[in-house]
């Protein structure tokens, strides 16, 4: 285990108290970067993203970014946070760096995105939680990041743990932290009553509501809405992706 870079400690104390403190950590971490990246800060219960909130997405790259990472349960960041080392994916055109989020680079490709680099929390397991914490940078172009921006950006990943631990772990019922994106909420509430309504875990409704969103070609949180809100009811199976 290593301890945070006095940088990373520096930028967490700047940011301590601040309403939104995700939010100021990723904007702050694209600004360092000089705008060249999109930034996306993660929060997960388990390498699959079954529990998955995120945290934040500043640049115009990151939203979609994250948002294909929870309706598809795969990317590099899932694979940065299974693995607990950073995945430097320098060009999604190459399926040999993307052989284990094949769908996500994709897909991720027709929204603009050419490179994604996932960087996890690397100073050890946080005490007293199973999460893990993972900042995404998204660029428009292929092509390696330098060492010197990858040190920023773990700085900034590690900061933001460092002012995660000083707040409260949430429960699905605090979804609208200060930490958190609300719009989130929604997909929590669609797996749990899917749940309940098919008689299955929270991983099987999840990659339940997935398959659908995938087959539908809607986005994930936008069928959760219509599950949640317009009382929508999955059958058992999806149907089959269209020709």
């Amino acid at each position: 285990m290593t301890a945070p870079r006095p940088e990373a400690v520096a930028l967490a104390s700047r940011f301590a108290g601040q309403t939104h403190p995700a939010r100021h950590i990723g904007e702050a971490c694209r600004t360092a970067l000089r705008g060249a990246y999109s930034v996306g800060l993660t929060l997960a219960a388990d390498a699959a993203l079954a529990q998955r909130v995120s945290l934040c997405a500043a640049g115009p790259l990151a939203a979609r970014g994250e948002a294909l990472q929870i309706n598809l349960g795969e990317g590099p960041c899932v694979q940065a946070l299974s693995q607990r080392a950073q995945v430097r994916a320098d060009t999604l055109d190459d399926p040999g760096i993307t052989r284990h989020w094949p769908v996500y680079a994709q897909q991720a490709m027709a929204h603009d995105i050419r490179a994604v680099f996932a960087l996890p929390v690397l100073n050890g397991p946080a005490p007293a939680r199973q999460a893990g914490l993972v900042l995404s940078l998204y660029r428009d172009r292929p092509g390696p990041i330098s060492e010197a921006d990858l040190r920023t950006a773990q700085d900034h990943t590690d900061a933001a743990d460092l002012l995660l631990l000083t707040t409260p772990v949430p429960t699905e019922d605090d979804l609208a932290h200060a930490w958190l994106l609300p719009t989130e909420a929604v997909v929590h509430q669609a797996t749990g009553m899917i749940s309940y309504r098919h008689t299955l875990t929270t991983g099987q409704a999840l990659a339940l509501l997935r398959a659908h969103a995938y087959t539908q070609e809607t986005d994930l949180t936008t069928l959760a809405h219509a599950i949640v809100h317009d009382h929508l009811t999955l059958p058992d199976t999806p149907d089959p992706p269209p020709a």
